[in-house]
């Protein structure tokens, strides 16, 4: 049995209500890095989503961010972030969601990234589009970067890692009209897809963080690769350039070119 859009929509919701009740409640955090969280509502919402793929399409693998990769089906696999702005959620900022994803065969099918405190549910299927709601989603059509919002994101080792990002969005934050940062990289790319960002890159990812927002970029009609590397966009070690179709030479340029 393989699951609906339909039915990933309504996993998210009920995970994201698990969050909105524990927003700005007293949470109890532990850390998996120097700068890395994990709060109990981390756990409840995977808990909730396991449990409930497990039930209804056992046999199938899940690659979830808490508990790592579960045996089942290689042919048929979920990607779940329970809880993707981890940071953003301990600290009292509005910005986070739920990030689920189902693959076949290796290729991502379905996608749904829900912001449970503006209850906006982005969603798309291979083929059909991506969706907020009953509007469709397009990307932006600009054609030039200094004309382009971008988005990015940093590693949990910045302060060690030798390839942090930070000489990439120095260069960048002068070339193009300013570069945000949310923390969620699954509402980066439906802010992407939904035309409130023009342009997108991070090069330290997980697959989970990835899956579902890709393919309702994708869907948008963004441009979608690795930043640097080779191979599948969910082979690890991840990273993301994705874009409007009409900035990616000077965005891929920007990034390559110091």
């Amino acid at each position: 049995m393989n699951p609906t859009l339909q039915d990933l929509i309504t996993l998210a919701r009920r995970a994201g209500d698990i969050l909105r009740a524990g927003y700005g409640q007293e949470q109890r955090i532990t850390h998996k890095g120097v700068i890395d969280l994990v709060t109990e509502y981390d756990h409840q919402s995977e808990a909730f989503l396991l449990g409930e793929i497990r039930r209804c399409f056992p046999g199938h693998s899940i690659n979830a961010e808490e508990s790592g990769l579960s045996a089942g089906s290689q042919s048929q696999v979920w990607y779940v972030d329970p809880l993707d702005g981890t940071v953003n959620f301990a600290h009292g900022v509005p910005i986070f969601c739920v990030s689920l994803a189902y693959a076949e065969a290796g290729q991502v099918q379905l996608g749904v990234v829900y912001d449970p405190l503006r209850d906006e549910c982005f969603c798309a299927e291979r083929g059909k589009g991506a969706w907020l709601g009953e509007q469709r989603l397009q990307v932006t059509g600009v054609t030039q970067l200094i004309r382009s919002l971008l988005v990015t994101g940093f590693p949990y080792d910045v302060a060690t890692n030798p390839r942090n990002n930070l000489a990439e969005y120095a260069r960048l934050a002068v070339s193009s009209q300013g570069v945000r940062r949310l923390g969620s990289a699954a509402l980066d790319l439906c802010y992407l897809a939904a035309g409130r960002f023009d342009g997108y890159w991070e090069l330290h990812l997980n697959s989970w963080d990835l899956a579902a927002g890709m393919l309702i970029a994708t869907e948008a009609g963004a441009h979608l690769e690795r930043a640097w590397g080779m191979g599948d966009l969910l082979m690890p070690p991840c990273s993301v350039l994705a874009c409007a179709p009409g900035i990616y030479t000077e965005l891929r340029q920007a990034l390559d070119h110091p």
